[in-house]
């Protein structure tokens, strides 16, 4: 078992990362609980999969379990979702020391997360992501956050959880989309920081998404690891070490925006075209080569994942992307800050990028094979 600590003083806490720790839930999970219950929020596709394999983990220690099951996909996460999350809590008369632990992918990370962090000022909670998305990038950090009409994530609090348990088993129901999807954010972490990693992903990545257990233990652990070091130099985001973290979503918010943030454009595939974008666009400017930005696209094709604007058949123009941008959560006294990259493993932060010159690329692109 791999186990990587998200060091953050007081609050600090470990991701630990292997096979069957689902099944070993409640041993893992014991020593943060007061009670002899405890409330778990899942929704209906994980339910059917690893509800019986939890349940059983927590009969044998003799804790009784309380179920909440949502709908599954990205629309629960929003007002009423909140609202139905912490009315149930309040009526499980769940109380601030009290653990309400998230089964399941970065949706309900997101929405139980934010729920505990509002409920009653601020309860506890334990996330068991059960997305390789999840499991490397929303469970670890403290993001909370719900959607709302106006954008993505506008909604939501800093709160960190106070364990998370990792199960690759988990990814063996996962369809193979939602893997794709999850080994975008996988890769982003080379992209951003680690050309090595990136050239060991490009050698290894088959046998990531082949669920081979020393490849994907070995990236999970990677990724998770690097997430951690960042997230414990700039936890709420306040210096541009974090902001890092977000290659690849501004542009891909955008995208999600027009979809409807829908089935149509899952988040990580999102993710994966904004990486492509921000590195051509990049290259464009002149601050990578244009090679560079080939393999960030190839490394992205590569993977089963969308690589150009055009395949999606978007009704709109660069301007119309560029216009969701500017309800971005980053915007900062009316600018907003791109990661943008000098080459494979060199992000920064750009403070300086025209919105109208982003427009006409993006019109380019649309247009473009």
């Amino acid at each position: 078992m791999a186990v990587v600590p998200v060091e953050l003083g007081g609050r600090s806490y470990q991701v630990r990362i292997s096979a069957n720790l689902l099944a070993e839930a409640a041993q893992h999970c014991i020593p943060l609980l007061r009670k002899n219950s405890v409330s778990i929020v899942t929704d209906a596709n994980v339910a059917e999969n690893w509800r019986e394999t939890v349940e059983a983990s927590f009969d044998r220690a003799a804790i009784a379990t309380r179920w909440l099951i949502l709908d599954p996909g990205e629309s629960t996460k929003d007002w009423s979702g909140l609202e139905k999350v912490t009315d149930w809590l309040l009526a499980g008369q769940v109380e601030r020391g009290d653990h309400v632990i998230a089964l399941g992918g970065g949706v309900i990370g997101d929405l139980v997360g934010f729920a505990a962090a509002v409920l009653k000022r601020g309860c506890n909670f334990i996330q068991l992501p059960t997305s390789l998305l999840a499991q490397v990038d929303s469970s670890v950090g403290g993001k909370t956050a719900i959607n709302t009409r106006t954008g993505k994530n506008l909604i939501g609090a800093f709160h960190q959880p106070s364990l998370v348990l990792a199960d690759l088993s988990a990814l063996g129901t996962l369809p193979d989309r939602q893997m794709r999807a999850g080994y975008a954010e996988i890769l982003k972490y080379g992209v951003l920081g680690d050309r090595a990693f990136f050239d060991w992903l490009a050698a290894n990545g088959t046998a990531v998404l082949a669920r081979e257990s020393d490849a994907l233990e070995r990236a999970v652990a990677t990724s998770v690891e690097a997430k951690a070091r960042i997230v414990a130099e700039d936890e709420r985001e306040t210096a541009d070490r974090r902001a890092l973290l977000n290659l690849g979503h501004t542009f891909g918010h955008a995208l999600e925006a027009e979809t409807g943030f829908s089935d149509r454009l899952l988040h990580g595939e999102a993710v994966a075209l904004g990486m492509v974008l921000a590195a051509r666009y990049s290259a464009r400017i002149g601050l990578m080569p244009d090679a560079e930005a080939a393999q960030v696209a190839r490394s992205v094709e590569t993977a089963g994942l969308p690589g150009e604007i055009a395949a999606l058949a978007l009704d709109c123009d660069g301007q119309r992307l560029a216009d969701h941008m500017l309800h971005d959560k980053k915007m900062d006294a009316g600018t907003l800050p791109f990661i943008l990259l000098r080459g494979i493993g060199t992000a920064f932060v750009a403070r300086d990028v025209d919105l109208a010159d982003v427009a006409a690329f993006l019109d380019e692109q649309l247009r473009a094979h």
